[in-house]
């Protein structure tokens, strides 16, 4: 089992910066990459951007150029630098980690991003 917890959402002015943090507890050892999701109401969950052990991370066309994913290996964390952000950045931003072995995923409670003037 893999736990997760999120901080540091908020709110943000358009154009502004935010930077969340995702820090994993329990069986870390098996986990092959982490990486962010964000959901509005009525939609479905949608990939945000990812950083798996080996390989370069990979972002959603939407926040390419604007967000910035890193992983800190070694404290079992996962970062997201939000730069210029926009309204349809709102959302619940969950933190999940991904094990390949038996493809299990685990996610974080969720952490509000509000994107408004």
């Amino acid at each position: 089992q893999v736990q997760l917890v999120e901080s540091g959402g908020g709110l943000a002015q358009p154009g502004g910066s935010l930077r969340l943090s995702c820090f994993a507890s329990g069986a870390t050892l098996n986990i092959n990459a982490m990486g962010w999701y964000r959901q509005t109401p009525g939609k479905q969950r949608e990939f945000v951007a990812n950083a798996p052990n080996a390989g370069s991370p990979f972002y959603q066309d939407s926040v390419k150029g604007r967000f910035i994913i890193t992983r800190d290996r070694a404290r079992d964390a996962v970062f997201l630098q939000m730069n210029s952000l926009k309204p349809e950045d709102t959302g619940t931003y969950y933190c999940g980690a991904h094990i390949f072995r038996d493809d299990s995923r685990y996610w974080g409670q969720g952490i509000q991003v509000t994107v408004s003037s």
